[in-house]
Protein backbone atom coordinates (compact mmCIF):
# COMPACT_ATOMS: atom_id res chain seq x y z
CA UNK A 1 0.00 0.00 0.00
CA UNK A 2 1.09 3.16 -0.85
CA UNK A 3 1.66 6.28 1.47
CA UNK A 4 -1.45 8.02 -0.35
CA UNK A 5 -3.71 5.44 -0.54
CA UNK A 6 -3.01 4.59 3.38
CA UNK A 7 -3.55 8.27 3.52
CA UNK A 8 -6.73 8.10 1.47
CA UNK A 9 -8.15 5.34 3.76
CA UNK A 10 -6.91 6.91 7.29
CA UNK A 11 -9.07 9.72 6.01
CA UNK A 12 -11.78 8.06 5.13
CA UNK A 13 -11.91 6.14 8.59
CA UNK A 14 -11.98 9.54 10.12
CA UNK A 15 -14.42 11.07 7.86
CA UNK A 16 -16.79 8.09 8.66
CA UNK A 17 -16.35 8.49 12.46
CA UNK A 18 -17.16 12.35 12.03
CA UNK A 19 -20.51 11.24 10.14
CA UNK A 20 -21.27 8.90 12.98
CA UNK A 21 -21.37 11.80 15.06
CA UNK A 22 -24.04 13.16 13.34
CA UNK A 23 -26.42 10.61 12.85
CA UNK A 24 -29.27 10.06 15.56
CA UNK A 25 -28.44 7.71 18.40
CA UNK A 26 -30.76 4.53 17.73
CA UNK A 27 -31.79 2.39 20.95
CA UNK A 28 -31.47 -0.83 19.35
CA UNK A 29 -27.37 0.02 18.42
CA UNK A 30 -26.89 -0.61 22.39
CA UNK A 31 -27.16 -3.78 22.55
CA UNK A 32 -24.22 -4.35 20.27
CA UNK A 33 -21.89 -5.62 23.14
CA UNK A 34 -24.17 -9.03 23.34
CA UNK A 35 -24.70 -9.27 19.38
CA UNK A 36 -19.94 -9.14 19.47
CA UNK A 37 -19.80 -11.52 22.10
CA UNK A 38 -22.44 -14.13 21.11
CA UNK A 39 -20.24 -14.15 17.73
CA UNK A 40 -17.07 -14.83 19.30
CA UNK A 41 -18.98 -17.82 21.60
CA UNK A 42 -20.46 -19.12 18.23
CA UNK A 43 -17.37 -19.50 17.07
CA UNK A 44 -15.14 -20.92 19.80
CA UNK A 45 -18.55 -23.76 20.04
CA UNK A 46 -17.44 -24.61 16.74
CA UNK A 47 -14.17 -24.67 17.49
CA UNK A 48 -14.41 -26.28 20.33
CA UNK A 49 -17.07 -28.87 19.70
CA UNK A 50 -14.30 -30.09 16.42
CA UNK A 51 -11.27 -29.72 19.21
CA UNK A 52 -13.14 -31.92 21.84
CA UNK A 53 -14.05 -34.40 19.14
CA UNK A 54 -10.93 -35.27 17.82
CA UNK A 55 -9.79 -35.52 20.93
CA UNK A 56 -12.38 -37.99 21.95
CA UNK A 57 -11.59 -39.94 18.85
CA UNK A 58 -7.87 -39.79 19.87
CA UNK A 59 -8.71 -40.95 23.49
CA UNK A 60 -10.93 -44.08 22.03
CA UNK A 61 -7.84 -44.98 20.35
CA UNK A 62 -5.65 -45.59 23.25
CA UNK A 63 -8.54 -46.79 25.00
CA UNK A 64 -9.42 -49.42 22.96
CA UNK A 65 -5.84 -50.37 22.16
CA UNK A 66 -5.48 -50.72 26.37
CA UNK A 67 -8.45 -52.93 26.88
CA UNK A 68 -7.24 -55.24 23.98
CA UNK A 69 -3.89 -55.61 26.09
CA UNK A 70 -6.57 -56.88 28.95
CA UNK A 71 -5.92 -53.79 31.35
CA UNK A 72 -9.09 -51.74 32.75
CA UNK A 73 -9.95 -48.99 30.71
CA UNK A 74 -11.42 -46.26 31.92
CA UNK A 75 -14.19 -44.72 30.49
CA UNK A 76 -15.31 -48.57 30.80
CA UNK A 77 -15.63 -49.96 27.20
CA UNK A 78 -19.54 -49.52 26.91
CA UNK A 79 -18.90 -45.68 28.06
CA UNK A 80 -15.85 -45.16 25.88
CA UNK A 81 -18.47 -45.88 23.05
CA UNK A 82 -19.78 -42.23 23.61
CA UNK A 83 -16.13 -40.81 22.32
CA UNK A 84 -17.18 -41.38 18.80
CA UNK A 85 -20.80 -39.55 19.23
CA UNK A 86 -20.91 -35.79 18.45
CA UNK A 87 -23.07 -34.74 21.64
CA UNK A 88 -20.69 -35.35 23.50
CA UNK A 89 -18.01 -33.22 21.99
CA UNK A 90 -20.81 -30.43 21.53
CA UNK A 91 -21.43 -30.38 25.03
CA UNK A 92 -18.24 -30.79 26.34
CA UNK A 93 -17.19 -27.70 23.72
CA UNK A 94 -19.39 -25.67 26.10
CA UNK A 95 -16.55 -25.97 28.76
CA UNK A 96 -14.21 -24.42 26.51
CA UNK A 97 -16.95 -21.61 25.17
CA UNK A 98 -18.09 -20.15 28.28
CA UNK A 99 -14.31 -19.67 29.52
CA UNK A 100 -11.37 -19.59 26.45
CA UNK A 101 -14.19 -18.35 24.43
CA UNK A 102 -15.72 -15.95 26.63
CA UNK A 103 -12.26 -14.27 27.63
CA UNK A 104 -11.05 -14.28 23.67
CA UNK A 105 -14.44 -12.64 22.99
CA UNK A 106 -14.37 -9.92 25.60
CA UNK A 107 -10.55 -8.83 25.19
CA UNK A 108 -11.55 -8.71 21.76
CA UNK A 109 -14.07 -6.62 22.06
CA UNK A 110 -12.39 -4.47 24.64
CA UNK A 111 -9.67 -3.71 21.78
CA UNK A 112 -12.40 -2.98 19.01
CA UNK A 113 -13.89 -0.45 21.37
CA UNK A 114 -10.43 1.41 22.71
CA UNK A 115 -9.66 1.37 19.48
CA UNK A 116 -12.64 3.06 18.48
CA UNK A 117 -13.18 5.58 21.25
CA UNK A 118 -9.39 6.08 22.56
CA UNK A 119 -7.96 5.97 19.06
CA UNK A 120 -10.73 7.35 16.50
CA UNK A 121 -10.03 3.80 14.15
CA UNK A 122 -6.52 5.73 13.75
CA UNK A 123 -4.87 2.44 11.72
CA UNK A 124 -1.32 3.36 13.45
CA UNK A 125 -3.20 2.93 16.67
CA UNK A 126 -4.17 -0.83 15.69
CA UNK A 127 -0.18 -2.09 15.94
CA UNK A 128 0.15 -2.43 19.61
CA UNK A 129 -3.44 -4.64 19.35
CA UNK A 130 -1.51 -6.84 16.55
CA UNK A 131 1.59 -6.83 18.04
CA UNK A 132 -0.63 -8.34 21.46
CA UNK A 133 -2.83 -10.58 19.38
CA UNK A 134 0.57 -12.35 17.76
CA UNK A 135 2.02 -12.64 21.03
CA UNK A 136 -0.96 -14.81 22.70
CA UNK A 137 -0.70 -16.64 19.23
CA UNK A 138 2.94 -17.32 20.09
CA UNK A 139 2.93 -17.92 23.84
CA UNK A 140 -0.14 -20.50 23.36
CA UNK A 141 2.41 -22.63 20.64
CA UNK A 142 5.62 -22.19 22.62
CA UNK A 143 5.78 -24.95 24.08
CA UNK A 144 4.68 -27.51 20.90
CA UNK A 145 2.37 -26.51 17.81
CA UNK A 146 -1.15 -26.70 18.76
CA UNK A 147 -3.42 -25.36 15.97
CA UNK A 148 -6.84 -26.01 17.38
CA UNK A 149 -5.76 -23.94 20.58
CA UNK A 150 -3.99 -21.62 18.02
CA UNK A 151 -7.92 -21.51 16.06
CA UNK A 152 -9.66 -19.68 19.54
CA UNK A 153 -6.44 -17.03 19.23
CA UNK A 154 -6.28 -16.88 15.70
CA UNK A 155 -10.53 -16.70 14.66
CA UNK A 156 -12.29 -15.31 17.56
CA UNK A 157 -10.88 -12.18 17.97
CA UNK A 158 -10.78 -11.27 14.13
CA UNK A 159 -14.61 -12.41 14.33
CA UNK A 160 -15.47 -10.30 17.23
CA UNK A 161 -13.41 -7.14 16.58
CA UNK A 162 -14.84 -6.76 13.21
CA UNK A 163 -18.30 -7.40 14.32
CA UNK A 164 -17.67 -4.77 17.07
CA UNK A 165 -16.79 -2.37 14.86
CA UNK A 166 -19.70 -2.83 12.50
CA UNK A 167 -22.20 -2.52 15.46
CA UNK A 168 -20.62 -0.61 17.23
CA UNK A 169 -22.98 2.83 17.45
CA UNK A 170 -22.39 6.60 16.51
CA UNK A 171 -20.82 8.02 19.99
CA UNK A 172 -24.10 9.53 22.09
CA UNK A 173 -25.49 8.93 25.22
CA UNK A 174 -24.81 6.20 27.43
CA UNK A 175 -21.59 4.66 24.50
CA UNK A 176 -18.91 6.93 25.60
CA UNK A 177 -15.87 6.72 28.29
CA UNK A 178 -18.61 7.90 30.84
CA UNK A 179 -20.53 5.31 30.23
CA UNK A 180 -17.73 2.67 29.98
CA UNK A 181 -15.93 4.07 33.36
CA UNK A 182 -19.78 3.24 34.88
CA UNK A 183 -19.70 -0.25 33.75
CA UNK A 184 -15.98 -0.58 34.83
CA UNK A 185 -17.01 0.58 38.77
CA UNK A 186 -20.10 -1.89 38.56
CA UNK A 187 -17.79 -5.10 37.90
CA UNK A 188 -14.85 -3.73 39.56
CA UNK A 189 -17.63 -3.55 42.46
CA UNK A 190 -19.26 -6.89 41.87
CA UNK A 191 -15.57 -8.20 42.37
CA UNK A 192 -15.28 -6.91 45.01
CA UNK A 193 -18.19 -8.34 47.08
CA UNK A 194 -17.17 -11.78 44.97
CA UNK A 195 -13.58 -11.87 45.77
CA UNK A 196 -13.62 -12.57 49.86
CA UNK A 197 -15.35 -16.04 48.79
CA UNK A 198 -12.94 -16.98 46.42
CA UNK A 199 -11.32 -19.82 48.47
CA UNK A 200 -10.38 -23.23 47.87
CA UNK A 201 -14.27 -24.26 48.75
CA UNK A 202 -16.00 -21.65 46.63
CA UNK A 203 -16.68 -23.98 43.59
CA UNK A 204 -18.07 -26.66 46.25
CA UNK A 205 -19.93 -23.72 47.74
CA UNK A 206 -21.38 -22.23 44.47
CA UNK A 207 -22.35 -25.82 43.77
CA UNK A 208 -24.27 -26.95 47.02
CA UNK A 209 -25.84 -23.16 47.62
CA UNK A 210 -26.62 -21.88 43.99
CA UNK A 211 -26.91 -25.09 41.64
CA UNK A 212 -27.43 -28.20 44.21
CA UNK A 213 -30.62 -26.31 46.53
CA UNK A 214 -32.89 -26.56 43.47
CA UNK A 215 -34.12 -29.10 40.94
CA UNK A 216 -33.01 -26.72 37.64
CA UNK A 217 -29.52 -25.95 39.34
CA UNK A 218 -29.33 -30.35 40.27
CA UNK A 219 -29.43 -30.37 36.42
CA UNK A 220 -27.08 -28.25 35.55
CA UNK A 221 -24.62 -30.14 38.08
CA UNK A 222 -25.58 -33.48 36.55
CA UNK A 223 -25.01 -32.19 33.21
CA UNK A 224 -21.57 -31.03 34.21
CA UNK A 225 -20.60 -34.26 35.28
CA UNK A 226 -21.94 -36.04 32.77
CA UNK A 227 -19.75 -34.22 29.87
CA UNK A 228 -16.66 -32.18 31.66
CA UNK A 229 -14.43 -35.09 31.25
CA UNK A 230 -14.46 -34.69 27.93
CA UNK A 231 -12.86 -31.41 27.62
CA UNK A 232 -10.65 -32.26 30.44
CA UNK A 233 -9.13 -34.49 28.46
CA UNK A 234 -8.00 -31.92 26.15
CA UNK A 235 -5.53 -29.87 27.48
CA UNK A 236 -4.50 -32.57 30.15
CA UNK A 237 -0.31 -33.15 30.62
CA UNK A 238 0.39 -36.65 30.86
CA UNK A 239 0.83 -36.53 34.69
CA UNK A 240 -2.81 -35.28 34.82
CA UNK A 241 -3.99 -37.96 32.80
CA UNK A 242 -5.31 -41.24 34.57
CA UNK A 243 -3.90 -44.08 31.91
CA UNK A 244 -1.07 -43.52 30.10
CA UNK A 245 0.36 -45.88 27.01
CA UNK A 246 3.83 -46.79 26.98
CA UNK A 247 6.61 -49.20 24.92
CA UNK A 248 9.11 -51.23 26.34
CA UNK A 249 9.75 -52.96 23.51
CA UNK A 250 13.38 -51.65 22.45
CA UNK A 251 14.40 -53.21 25.91
CA UNK A 252 16.37 -56.24 25.29
CA UNK A 253 17.39 -56.95 28.93
CA UNK A 254 14.49 -58.63 30.36
CA UNK A 255 15.20 -57.75 34.33
CA UNK A 256 15.12 -54.72 33.17
CA UNK A 257 12.25 -54.18 31.77
CA UNK A 258 10.82 -56.46 33.69
CA UNK A 259 11.30 -53.69 36.33
CA UNK A 260 10.81 -51.05 34.38
CA UNK A 261 7.10 -52.40 33.47
CA UNK A 262 7.05 -52.48 37.60
CA UNK A 263 7.62 -49.02 38.13
CA UNK A 264 5.36 -47.52 35.06
CA UNK A 265 2.37 -49.74 36.22
CA UNK A 266 2.47 -48.36 39.62
CA UNK A 267 2.26 -44.67 37.73
CA UNK A 268 -0.32 -46.00 35.46
CA UNK A 269 1.85 -45.80 32.24
CA UNK A 270 0.60 -49.32 30.67
CA UNK A 271 3.35 -50.83 28.65
CA UNK A 272 2.03 -52.35 25.44
CA UNK A 273 3.23 -54.60 22.82
CA UNK A 274 3.92 -53.80 19.35
CA UNK A 275 1.96 -50.43 19.40
CA UNK A 276 3.83 -47.77 17.32
CA UNK A 277 1.94 -45.01 18.67
CA UNK A 278 1.96 -44.42 22.57
CA UNK A 279 2.33 -41.59 25.10
CA UNK A 280 6.16 -43.04 26.31
CA UNK A 281 8.66 -44.91 24.58
CA UNK A 282 11.84 -46.12 26.55
CA UNK A 283 14.85 -47.16 24.77
CA UNK A 284 18.44 -47.88 25.78
CA UNK A 285 21.72 -46.15 24.28
CA UNK A 286 25.04 -46.53 25.34
CA UNK A 287 23.60 -48.02 28.86
CA UNK A 288 21.28 -44.81 29.68
CA UNK A 289 17.39 -44.90 29.20
CA UNK A 290 15.89 -42.37 26.73
CA UNK A 291 12.29 -41.72 26.75
CA UNK A 292 10.57 -40.79 23.79
CA UNK A 293 6.98 -39.08 22.87
CA UNK A 294 6.05 -38.89 19.29
CA UNK A 295 9.75 -39.73 17.84
CA UNK A 296 11.24 -37.09 20.18
CA UNK A 297 13.75 -37.52 22.38
CA UNK A 298 12.66 -35.75 25.39
CA UNK A 299 14.55 -37.40 28.36
CA UNK A 300 17.75 -39.16 28.81
CA UNK A 301 18.84 -40.79 32.11
CA UNK A 302 20.44 -43.78 34.02
CA UNK A 303 18.68 -47.13 34.75
CA UNK A 304 19.76 -46.53 38.51
CA UNK A 305 18.23 -43.08 38.74
CA UNK A 306 15.12 -43.89 37.32
CA UNK A 307 14.15 -46.70 39.24
CA UNK A 308 15.23 -45.32 42.43
CA UNK A 309 12.53 -42.20 41.83
CA UNK A 310 10.56 -43.24 39.37
CA UNK A 311 7.91 -40.35 39.94
CA UNK A 312 10.45 -37.71 39.56
CA UNK A 313 11.75 -38.52 36.24
CA UNK A 314 8.01 -39.22 34.95
CA UNK A 315 7.11 -35.72 35.98
CA UNK A 316 10.02 -34.34 34.46
CA UNK A 317 8.80 -36.46 31.07
CA UNK A 318 5.00 -34.56 31.90
CA UNK A 319 6.54 -31.59 32.02
CA UNK A 320 8.34 -31.65 29.52
CA UNK A 321 5.67 -33.20 26.90
CA UNK A 322 2.78 -30.65 27.90
CA UNK A 323 1.95 -28.23 24.83
CA UNK A 324 -1.28 -26.59 26.86
CA UNK A 325 0.53 -24.52 30.03
CA UNK A 326 -0.44 -21.21 28.50
CA UNK A 327 -4.08 -22.23 27.48
CA UNK A 328 -4.59 -24.04 30.78
CA UNK A 329 -3.89 -20.76 32.40
CA UNK A 330 -5.80 -18.43 30.03
CA UNK A 331 -9.20 -20.80 30.63
CA UNK A 332 -8.68 -21.09 34.30
CA UNK A 333 -8.28 -17.33 34.47
CA UNK A 334 -11.09 -16.58 31.76
CA UNK A 335 -13.68 -19.07 33.52
CA UNK A 336 -12.99 -16.76 36.82
CA UNK A 337 -13.40 -13.57 34.97
CA UNK A 338 -14.30 -13.77 31.62
CA UNK A 339 -16.88 -15.44 31.90
CA UNK A 340 -19.07 -13.60 34.81
CA UNK A 341 -18.24 -10.23 32.72
CA UNK A 342 -19.34 -11.73 29.56
CA UNK A 343 -22.57 -12.64 31.53
CA UNK A 344 -22.54 -9.09 32.88
CA UNK A 345 -23.12 -7.99 29.44
CA UNK A 346 -25.27 -9.83 28.17
CA UNK A 347 -27.84 -9.15 31.37
CA UNK A 348 -27.29 -6.02 30.56
CA UNK A 349 -27.83 -5.98 27.16
CA UNK A 350 -30.80 -7.76 27.88
CA UNK A 351 -32.22 -5.14 30.03
CA UNK A 352 -31.33 -2.09 28.30
CA UNK A 353 -33.80 -3.62 25.24
CA UNK A 354 -36.70 -2.77 27.17
CA UNK A 355 -35.81 0.29 29.19
CA UNK A 356 -34.44 2.41 25.72
CA UNK A 357 -38.35 1.82 25.04
CA UNK A 358 -39.90 3.46 28.20
CA UNK A 359 -37.07 6.05 29.13
CA UNK A 360 -34.08 8.20 27.86
CA UNK A 361 -30.97 6.16 26.89
CA UNK A 362 -28.69 8.14 29.96
CA UNK A 363 -31.10 6.86 32.37
CA UNK A 364 -32.04 3.27 30.57
CA UNK A 365 -28.17 2.32 30.97
CA UNK A 366 -27.90 3.88 34.67
CA UNK A 367 -31.14 1.43 35.74
CA UNK A 368 -29.67 -1.54 33.63
CA UNK A 369 -26.40 -1.20 35.05
CA UNK A 370 -27.98 -1.22 39.08
CA UNK A 371 -29.96 -3.86 38.37
CA UNK A 372 -26.75 -6.16 37.05
CA UNK A 373 -25.46 -5.31 40.09
CA UNK A 374 -28.08 -6.10 42.08
CA UNK A 375 -28.49 -9.47 40.05
CA UNK A 376 -24.72 -10.42 41.67
CA UNK A 377 -25.43 -9.24 44.55
CA UNK A 378 -28.39 -12.01 44.54
CA UNK A 379 -26.05 -15.03 43.53
CA UNK A 380 -23.98 -14.07 46.18
CA UNK A 381 -26.41 -14.19 48.97
CA UNK A 382 -26.83 -17.99 49.31
CA UNK A 383 -22.94 -17.85 49.57
CA UNK A 384 -22.89 -14.95 52.51
CA UNK A 385 -25.75 -16.67 54.37
CA UNK A 386 -23.25 -20.20 54.40
CA UNK A 387 -20.33 -17.87 55.73
CA UNK A 388 -19.55 -16.62 58.98
CA UNK A 389 -18.59 -19.43 61.12
CA UNK A 390 -21.58 -22.09 60.58
CA UNK A 391 -19.22 -24.32 61.76
CA UNK A 392 -18.75 -22.87 65.45
CA UNK A 393 -22.30 -22.19 65.99
CA UNK A 394 -22.06 -25.16 68.61
CA UNK A 395 -21.57 -28.85 69.11
CA UNK A 396 -21.91 -31.14 65.71
CA UNK A 397 -24.94 -32.87 67.53
CA UNK A 398 -26.65 -29.79 67.89
CA UNK A 399 -25.99 -28.72 64.35
CA UNK A 400 -26.96 -32.01 62.80
CA UNK A 401 -30.15 -32.19 64.25
CA UNK A 402 -30.83 -28.47 62.87
CA UNK A 403 -34.11 -27.95 60.96
CA UNK A 404 -32.00 -26.22 58.16
CA UNK A 405 -29.97 -28.90 55.95
CA UNK A 406 -27.06 -25.91 55.30
CA UNK A 407 -26.39 -25.94 59.30
CA UNK A 408 -26.15 -30.17 58.87
CA UNK A 409 -23.81 -29.76 56.31
CA UNK A 410 -22.04 -27.51 58.30
CA UNK A 411 -21.47 -30.01 61.76
CA UNK A 412 -20.89 -32.69 58.59
CA UNK A 413 -18.14 -30.65 57.74
CA UNK A 414 -16.61 -29.94 61.39
CA UNK A 415 -17.22 -33.99 61.92
CA UNK A 416 -15.12 -34.26 58.67
CA UNK A 417 -12.43 -31.71 59.64
CA UNK A 418 -12.39 -33.22 63.72
CA UNK A 419 -12.15 -36.54 62.11
CA UNK A 420 -15.08 -37.64 64.20
CA UNK A 421 -17.39 -41.04 64.10
CA UNK A 422 -20.45 -39.71 62.20
CA UNK A 423 -21.89 -43.07 62.79
CA UNK A 424 -21.87 -41.98 66.70
CA UNK A 425 -24.46 -39.74 66.16
CA UNK A 426 -28.19 -39.98 66.14
CA UNK A 427 -28.96 -38.04 63.55
CA UNK A 428 -26.98 -39.96 61.06
CA UNK A 429 -29.26 -42.78 59.48
CA UNK A 430 -31.80 -40.09 58.90
CA UNK A 431 -28.90 -38.04 56.80
CA UNK A 432 -28.85 -41.54 54.48
CA UNK A 433 -32.32 -40.36 53.41
CA UNK A 434 -32.33 -36.80 52.85
CA UNK A 435 -33.72 -35.27 50.38
CA UNK A 436 -30.61 -32.71 50.22
CA UNK A 437 -27.71 -33.49 47.52
CA UNK A 438 -25.66 -31.67 49.57
CA UNK A 439 -26.39 -33.50 52.91
CA UNK A 440 -25.55 -36.63 50.95
CA UNK A 441 -22.67 -35.54 49.81
CA UNK A 442 -20.81 -34.48 52.53
CA UNK A 443 -22.44 -37.49 54.28
CA UNK A 444 -20.48 -39.67 51.97
CA UNK A 445 -17.34 -37.46 52.55
CA UNK A 446 -17.54 -37.86 56.39
CA UNK A 447 -17.74 -41.47 56.30
CA UNK A 448 -14.26 -41.99 55.00
CA UNK A 449 -13.17 -41.99 58.48
CA UNK A 450 -15.34 -44.25 60.11
CA UNK A 451 -14.16 -48.38 59.31
CA UNK A 452 -16.91 -50.23 60.52
CA UNK A 453 -18.89 -52.53 58.78
CA UNK A 454 -22.14 -50.70 59.31
CA UNK A 455 -20.55 -47.61 57.48
CA UNK A 456 -18.90 -49.69 54.90
CA UNK A 457 -22.87 -51.28 54.06
CA UNK A 458 -24.07 -47.13 54.04
CA UNK A 459 -21.51 -46.60 51.34
CA UNK A 460 -22.29 -48.67 49.25
CA UNK A 461 -25.91 -47.89 49.61
CA UNK A 462 -25.07 -44.45 48.86
CA UNK A 463 -23.35 -45.77 45.44
CA UNK A 464 -26.53 -46.59 44.17
CA UNK A 465 -27.53 -42.56 44.53
CA UNK A 466 -29.23 -40.55 41.83
CA UNK A 467 -26.78 -37.94 41.88
CA UNK A 468 -23.44 -38.42 40.42
CA UNK A 469 -21.83 -36.35 43.24
CA UNK A 470 -22.72 -38.53 46.25
CA UNK A 471 -21.94 -41.39 43.98
CA UNK A 472 -18.08 -40.20 43.34
CA UNK A 473 -17.78 -39.15 47.23
CA UNK A 474 -19.08 -42.55 48.54
CA UNK A 475 -15.95 -44.31 46.07
CA UNK A 476 -13.65 -41.98 47.14
CA UNK A 477 -14.30 -42.08 50.93
CA UNK A 478 -14.02 -46.16 50.13
CA UNK A 479 -10.90 -45.54 48.72
CA UNK A 480 -9.73 -43.62 51.95
CA UNK A 481 -10.97 -46.20 54.14
CA UNK A 482 -8.06 -48.51 53.03
CA UNK A 483 -9.98 -51.65 53.54
CA UNK A 484 -8.89 -53.71 50.55
CA UNK A 485 -12.04 -55.82 50.38
CA UNK A 486 -13.71 -52.84 49.11
CA UNK A 487 -11.74 -53.70 45.68
CA UNK A 488 -14.12 -56.35 44.04
CA UNK A 489 -17.40 -54.60 44.42
CA UNK A 490 -15.36 -51.39 43.19
CA UNK A 491 -14.32 -53.40 39.80
CA UNK A 492 -17.98 -54.75 39.44
CA UNK A 493 -19.33 -50.87 39.66
CA UNK A 494 -16.99 -50.32 36.87
CA UNK A 495 -17.65 -52.71 34.72
CA UNK A 496 -21.29 -51.99 34.79
CA UNK A 497 -21.25 -47.96 35.38
CA UNK A 498 -22.85 -45.80 32.52
CA UNK A 499 -21.22 -42.88 33.65
CA UNK A 500 -17.36 -41.76 33.00
CA UNK A 501 -17.28 -39.24 36.57
CA UNK A 502 -17.88 -42.25 38.84
CA UNK A 503 -15.66 -44.22 36.90
CA UNK A 504 -13.10 -42.35 37.12
CA UNK A 505 -13.60 -41.75 41.28
CA UNK A 506 -13.56 -45.49 41.73
CA UNK A 507 -10.27 -46.02 39.45
CA UNK A 508 -9.14 -43.25 41.62
CA UNK A 509 -10.15 -45.51 44.90
CA UNK A 510 -8.54 -48.92 43.66
CA UNK A 511 -5.21 -46.87 43.46
CA UNK A 512 -5.42 -45.82 46.87
CA UNK A 513 -6.57 -49.23 47.82
CA UNK A 514 -3.54 -50.93 46.39
CA UNK A 515 -4.62 -52.13 43.62
CA UNK A 516 -2.52 -51.71 40.39
CA UNK A 517 -3.08 -52.55 36.48
CA UNK A 518 -1.70 -55.97 35.90
CA UNK A 519 -2.30 -56.99 31.74
CA UNK A 520 -3.20 -60.52 30.27
CA UNK A 521 0.14 -61.54 30.67
CA UNK A 522 1.25 -59.48 34.19
CA UNK A 523 -1.37 -60.77 36.48
CA UNK A 524 0.15 -59.93 39.98
CA UNK A 525 2.71 -57.33 38.77
CA UNK A 526 5.25 -57.92 41.40
CA UNK A 527 8.74 -58.03 40.80
CA UNK A 528 11.12 -60.21 43.53
CA UNK A 529 13.43 -57.59 44.99
CA UNK A 530 16.42 -59.20 44.08
CA UNK A 531 16.08 -58.27 40.30
CA UNK A 532 15.93 -54.66 41.87
CA UNK A 533 19.24 -55.09 43.37
CA UNK A 534 21.50 -55.08 40.08
CA UNK A 535 20.28 -51.80 39.16
CA UNK A 536 21.08 -50.51 42.78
Amino acid sequence: MSFGSFSSFREAIIHRSRDNLLRPYPWQTTCYPAAALLAGLLTAQIIAALQVYLSNISLYNSLSAIAQAGYLPIPNQQTMEHLREPIPAVYGGLFFTLSTGAGISLLSFAAAWVWDRGFSRNPLSLVPLLLVWAGAIVAVNWKGISPMATAYFAVIPAVVFWITLRQMPLQGPGTGWPSALVHLTAIILLASLWAPQLNNDIFLDFRDRLLLSNAFGAKINDFYYRYTLYPAEVFKSLDQKLLKTASLDSIEKKPLKALLQAKLLRHDYLPMEGKEEVDLKISESGGDLIFENKGEAILRTTPRDFLAAPAKGLRRFSLETDRYPFFRQFTYYSLLMGFPVTLYLFLYSILLFPLTRCVGPGTAVGTAVVLCVLSGILLLMPLWSGSGGDTEKGHPDRLLTSGRWQERVAGLKTIRQKRMDVSGFPSYQRMLASPHIPERYWLAKALSVNRGPETHEDLLRLLDDPSPSVVCMAFQSLGRRGDPRAIPEILNRIQTSDHWYPQWYAYRALKELGWRQGGLKQANNRIDNPLMEAYK
